[in-house]
């Protein structure tokens, strides 16, 4: 019998397959294939004991009831079953959740960071056990996020009435970040100051000092404000800063101190995750979810490794690969030893950070089998990694200070003089020379001038800098900062505003409002520190039942306890009693309670309960009508949207998708993405047809919105991939 391989994505099985051959079965599980029950209290899914969580997971949606029937189908098939879910956490908690829901008993997991043959086979050869820490972080973390998100959107949120949909435990600390920098900003007073220079005919321009203290520390701070133009010493009026213009035009100018020194300048650490998204957002004008999907894209095929670490360790197999490419090709820039780069705080040192998996895979050799965006960023991950093994480079800084009267003047230069790593990875401002100067040397001015300028407010961040952000004060792990940016779009808390995230009206009225209702909740060090625990759990050092209950029963349930009562004296609208899941999947506003103003009872009839549906008028730009159907009855929450097209109302994707049988699912893969095709039932020419598209809804829309099979003479046939062929069996 075959043994069989369990991964998460699709897109990894024509290269895995070519790998590891026909006596091999290979199966994805598009990803997630459970998650937790939306019943009990609050929708939870779970219970809270004394010391102990009762879980109740369900499939995701039908597609994962089909993806499950036919793993189970393969299970019973093999030999030997394997699983390969991706090399973290999540891939852990996924792992399990295949183990449960299989029943499998002694599945052997497989961990690899790059889809290469020695990577995959090295690890086949040395399976493991599931790792029952990872799995518990996984856990807890699933339960965190729901736990907070449902109940704290419930009780909180909605009670606002504001047009806020949810929040979250990541979500809400970052939203506070970007709220808390716009506030800065509509705070600010610009003041006025002068930037007062001095340029002179030997060719080099020189800015105002008060004093050799005041030199060496303006000095500083100008290297602090990154992407600032060279200032003088800020002068506060324009009657000083007139003197100090008739000061350098009535005195002599002379050289009074000149300063040369070497220094080396080490070469950057290889990507983590989140500088791989910062490079590529200033680099490539690449959002972090875009980045994330292509360097998916390079990792399934195979090119980099995993893209979901925040470790910046490297191999020593690929050090030693990078000395010998060096050694070869550019001889001068091999370091005496292979150079090491400082760990991040709380990275996960098991990992490697993000490489190619060749050295010798150059990026002009991939042009031709990668997409544009693809050998774009390949390239950056390339050039990154070797940089990162090179020598240093070396700069001769020059300092000069001319006085005048009272009056000193300071200019900088700098020269690269070894490029060193710099000819792969290039973050050092161009050259500045400033001419060969003497001790006491007289200069002739050319000019003198005062620059009025105005302080400027903080600035907006974009994407990449939140990100960078977001590491910085711990919030999140690599997996969540582009889903989390995401969300923030999505619920219309931000906008994309030229380049820069921008608070809505909406986020910062519901910021503004946890801030007083669960002020520790959304502070970065309070989120930092759960993730901390999460950390914790993960390497067996906290057990995460007792955790998640100590936390909930020492802070959360108080805290949302004293919310409620703030919330009961301003006299705000009760919380609806719907499901957590109409507020946080559907694409609307939340749930309004349906005696709301301007609600109006319908002839429509829920489609859980039976009851009338409400119709609540809503300002909504995503609804395509001026309101949406709330169901009548206490305690049901259904929510339907006017769908213009087949001018009927309709539940939310989500839910429509939860109530089709696994029928509708083909065993056909998506040629784009791998995931399975569906049937779509339409109407043209007064007959039904049938077609099949891509069962994934965000794809359609994207990368697969050319994937249509149309049925003619048996068959299913499209004008961009031809007739519908079986998949190869080693590969599906």
């Amino acid at each position: 019998m075959p043994n069989l391989l369990l991964i998460e994505s699709p897109g990894k099985l024509k290269k895995l397959g070519q790998i590891l051959g026909p006596n091999w079965i290979i199966k994805a599980s598009m990803g997630h294939v459970r998650e937790l029950a939306n019943d009990g209290e609050d929708a939870l899914g779970f219970d809270l004991g004394v010391n102990s969580v009762e879980c109740r997971y369900q499939p995701r949606d039908a597609r994962s009831k089909k993806v499950l029937s036919d793993l189970l189908q393969a299970v019973k098939k093999a030999d030997s079953v394997y699983i390969a879910t991706d090399p973290d956490r999540e891939g852990e908690t996924i792992g399990w959740h295949l183990q449960q829901a299989l029943r499998l008993k002694n599945p052997l997991r497989v961990v690899y960071s790059e889809i290469t043959p020695q990577a995959v086979r090295a690890a086949i050869a040395q399976p493991r056990t599931l790792n029952s820490d990872l799995v518990a972080a996984g856990r807890a973390r699933d339960c965190l996020d729901k736990l907070v998100g449902y109940k704290g959107s419930r009780h909180v949120v909605w009670p606002l009435n504001n047009g806020a949909k949810s929040m979250g435990r990541v979500q809400s600390a970052t939203l506070h970040l970007l709220c808390r920098r716009e506030r800065e900003i509509q705070a600010f007073v610009p003041q006025d100051y002068w930037s007062v220079w001095v340029s002179y005919r030997e060719g080099f321009k020189a800015f105002y000092r008060s004093s050799p203290k005041a030199q060496r520390q303006s000095a500083q701070d100008q290297a602090q404000e990154q992407g600032s133009e060279k200032e003088s010493e800020r002068v506060t009026s324009q009657a000083r800063a007139d003197q100090l213009v008739a000061i350098a035009q009535s005195h002599p100018h002379r050289v009074v101190e000149i300063e040369g020194k070497q220094t080396k300048q080490s070469p950057p650490a290889p990507f983590v995750t989140s500088t791989l998204q910062q490079a590529a957002g200033a680099k490539l004008h690449f959002s972090p979810e875009q980045t994330m999907k292509v360097a998916q894209s390079l990792y399934e095929k195979g090119h980099i490794t995993y893209m979901r670490t925040d470790s910046v360790m490297l191999s020593a197999a690929f050090c030693e690969s990078v000395r010998q490419y060096l050694q070869q090709h550019d001889p001068t820039n091999v370091p005496r030893k292979t150079t090491q780069h400082r760990a991040i705080k709380g990275s996960q040192e098991a990992h490697e950070a993000i490489r190619p998996t060749e050295v010798s895979h150059v990026p002009q050799q991939l042009q031709r089998e990668l997409s544009s965006d693809e050998a774009r960023l390949y390239e950056l991950i390339w050039n990154r990694a070797v940089a990162s093994q090179c020598a240093p480079a070396q700069l001769r800084k020059t300092r000069v200070v001319t006085q005048s009267g009272e009056a000193y003047w300071e200019a900088r230069g700098q020269v690269l003089e070894f490029a060193g790593y710099t000819r792969y990875w290039n973050n050092i401002s161009a050259d500045s020379v400033l001419p060969a100067l003497t001790q006491g040397q007289s200069l002739a001015l050319q000019k003198a001038q005062a620059d009025q300028k105005q302080t400027q407010p903080p600035p907006r961040y974009s994407e990449p800098a939140l990100v960078k952000l977001m590491e910085q004060k711990g919030i999140g792990r690599p997996s969540t900062y582009a889903p989390t940016i995401k969300t923030l779009r999505e619920r219309q808390y931000v906008e994309l505003l030229q380049g820069k995230l921008q608070p809505t009206s909406l986020g910062l009225d519901l910021d503004g409002a946890l801030e007083t209702l669960l002020p520790d909740l959304i502070q970065p060090e309070f989120t930092a520190q759960m993730e901390t625990a999460l950390d914790a759990i993960a390497t067996g050092e906290q057990e995460w039942q007792a955790y998640l209950n100590g936390w909930y029963q020492s802070y959360f349930a108080p805290a949302l306890n004293q919310a409620q009562q703030q919330l009961r004296s301003r006299v705000l609208i009760p919380a609806p009693n719907g499901s957590p899941e109409a507020a946080v999947t559907a694409p609307s506003v939340p749930p309004t309670p349906s005696k709301a103003a301007g609600a109006k009872l319908t002839k429509t009839k829920c489609p859980t309960c039976g009851e009338a549906m409400a119709k609540i008028p809503s300002r909504s730009p995503k609804l395509k009508a001026k309101h949406f159907l709330k169901c009548s009855a206490a305690g049901c929450g259904t929510v339907m949207f006017w769908n213009a097209k087949a001018k009927r109302y309709e539940l939310p994707y989500r839910q429509q998708s939860a109530s089709l049988g696994p029928e509708k699912f083909t065993d056909y893969p998506c040629p784009v993405c791998g995931a399975l095709l569906e049937r779509y039932t339409y109407t043209r020419d007064g007959q039904d047809k049938v077609m099949l598209r891509c069962s994934l809804l965000e794809n359609r829309r994207g990368k697969c919105k050319d994937v249509a099979f149309f049925q003619s003479r048996g068959e299913f046939w499209s004008p961009n991939f031809g007739t519908l062929r079986l998949p190869e069996p080693q590969v599906t």
